[in-house]
């Protein structure tokens, strides 16, 4: 995600500003919960106005404006349950609207006819990344959030803790890479290139998101659960 600069938001800042500045946050609003149309009113009002955890958002619009996401203890008063409420509307986000939204463009695109080989390649590597993607988020919706979630009402799950999920958070971008890379270097002329390029800055787009997406797992969401996890044992 872009960033614009070495600048800290603060809750009394105005949240038309942090968009202003860096355009890409209204992707972190939409992951909160947080509607448009909110005046000139600073972020702790508008935070206050929808519900949403002041600090948490804060820290998660920082932390991603920072230029290098380093490991670090959990920040002073994260709240682990506005965290994962984040986390769940962006896997909603990528799974319900930007991958299929991606698909239809790419279809657009290029020539899907029977004796386009490498169109029917495109789109065959689409599907396998989208199911790959949606396995991986799956598995967290379903295994580390429930997981959490009973970790926060004081229960205990044995045999499992966030350092599995910690080891096997494996990076799912590797592949729109390549799918990137394969459009760019091998797809025959004659497509659409208005189309195709819209198409190539998308993927490029949900490629960056997803790398942003990942960071806030390993070096937010993860180490509170650790933490979380010292304090129940």
């Amino acid at each position: 995600m872009c960033n614009n600069g070495t600048r800290r938001y603060k809750s009394s800042d105005k949240m038309s500003d942090l968009i202003c500045e860096n355009y890409a946050l209204l992707q972190v609003l939409s992951r909160f919960g947080v509607s448009l149309g909110f005046g000139d009113k600073s972020v702790k009002e508008v935070c206050r106005m929808n519900g949403v955890d002041c600090d948490t958002f804060l820290i998660v619009v920082n932390f991603l404006g920072e230029d290098g996401n380093r490991i670090q203890d959990p920040p002073a008063g994260l709240s682990i349950s506005a965290l994962m409420d984040y986390l769940k509307r962006a896997h909603h986000y990528f799974l319900d609207f930007q991958l299929p939204a991606i698909r239809r463009k790419l279809i657009e695109a290029i020539d899907c006819s029977p004796e386009n080989e490498v169109a029917f390649l495109i789109v065959k590597f689409f599907d396998a990344y989208v199911s790959e993607v949606r396995k991986h988020m799956e598995y967290e919706n379903e295994k580390v959030f429930v997981y959490v979630e009973k970790l926060l009402r004081g229960e205990r799950s044995g045999g499992y803790n966030i350092g599995v999920f910690a080891r096997h958070h494996d990076q799912i971008n590797a592949k729109l890479t390549e799918l990137k890379n394969i459009i760019i270097k091998y797809y025959p002329g004659g497509a659409d290139n208005r189309l195709l390029n819209a198409v190539l800055f998308d993927i490029f787009s949900c490629e960056e998101d997803l790398d942003s997406h990942n960071r806030v797992e390993d070096y937010l969401f993860v180490p509170a659960i650790m933490e979380l996890e010292k304090e129940a044992r």
